[in-house]
């Protein structure tokens, strides 16, 4: 897979970069988003989660086929479907539902649970996780930890069921993609988008969500945020990631995104930071530099 030309790798290494940068950057905003979204009223599964990923994926997908891409077979939207399922209706969905009445410290933690699962599930797959790669998690949980150690961690047995099912999702989903028949990277981002925002708009609707009123212009500007920035552009960011680097390092995207959801915090919602915060925050760092550096000696 490498090659002994070096050239290659400066832009390959740079776009990894600005990958992992979108999705660190990017999904920590969602959490306000998501927040913004509901408190304007919207229907959790079928309009801040459905609607977001079936419009985001029908505008990849119309692009890509306009750019002369070609179309899924059969089986390539057999597996998208079941990454739609793991990755978008388990993994995004349960957190908004658990959203809607627990804290945002426990919701970041739960997601933060996500490298663990994965490397976890890359273990049951035969693959090897390096020592330093387990000390970059074990860092990082424990920044995520730290960070909210002073919030309040209450929550219904039902939220607390779901911020658990959510990760082990998005892990699963993550790890059994690897390998599997698929489209290019922005494809499968797209085909697994109108997978998982169809699964999710199908069981809103059966559960009794109705969009009786014309939403709200704040609820649509969320929405739409998500829509652009969270689905299109990260998300398609973090596919790309799944091809091309190793889980844990694609991953690490879980220890940055609560630091990013404080400092938005502190920024629109007068929220101030503590000497422990920032402590914490160093640690989350410093866990997602070993996972990093992990993943460039193994290549």
């Amino acid at each position: 897979m490498s090659a002994p030309n070096a050239s290659p790798a400066a832009p390959r290494g740079g776009l990894v970069v600005i990958a992992l940068l979108l999705v660190y950057v990017v999904w920590g905003s969602t959490f306000l988003g998501i927040r913004l979204a509901l408190e304007a009223g919207m229907q959790p599964l079928s309009m801040v989660s459905g609607s977001r990923f079936v419009v985001a994926g029908s505008v990849l997908y119309a692009i890509l086929r306009w750019r002369g891409v070609p179309a899924p077979s059969k089986a390539q939207w057999r597996n998208m479907l079941v990454m739609g399922l793991c990755l978008l209706f388990l993994g995004n969905g349960m957190v908004v539902l658990a959203q809607r009445d627990v804290s945002s410290g426990l919701a970041a933690v739960a997601v933060a649970s996500v490298p663990l699962w994965m490397a976890l599930f890359t273990l049951i797959r035969g693959h090897r996780v390096s020592g330093r790669e387990w000390l970059g998690i074990a860092i990082g949980f424990a920044g995520i930890v730290w960070l909210n150690a002073g919030s309040s961690l209450t929550a219904s047995p039902l939220a607390l069921g779901l911020l658990l099912l959510a990760p082990l999702g998005w892990a699963f989903g993550s790890i059994w993609s690897r390998g599997r028949d698929l489209p290019s990277p922005f494809m499968t981002a797209a085909g697994q988008m109108l997978c998982g925002g169809v699964l999710l708009m199908l069981v809103g609707f059966a559960s009794g969500e109705r969009w009786n009123t014309p939403p709200p212009v704040s609820g649509l500007l969320a929405v739409s945020y998500l829509c652009v920035f969270g689905s299109i552009i990260a998300f398609t960011a973090y596919v790309w990631l799944l091809h091309n680097v190793r889980p844990v390092l694609a991953g690490s995207y879980a220890y940055v995104n609560p630091v990013i959801a404080v400092a938005l915090g502190a920024s629109l919602a007068g929220e101030r930071f503590s000497r422990s915060e920032f402590g914490a925050m160093a640690v989350i760092l410093a866990g997602v530099v070993v996972i990093t550096l992990a993943q460039r000696s193994k290549r």
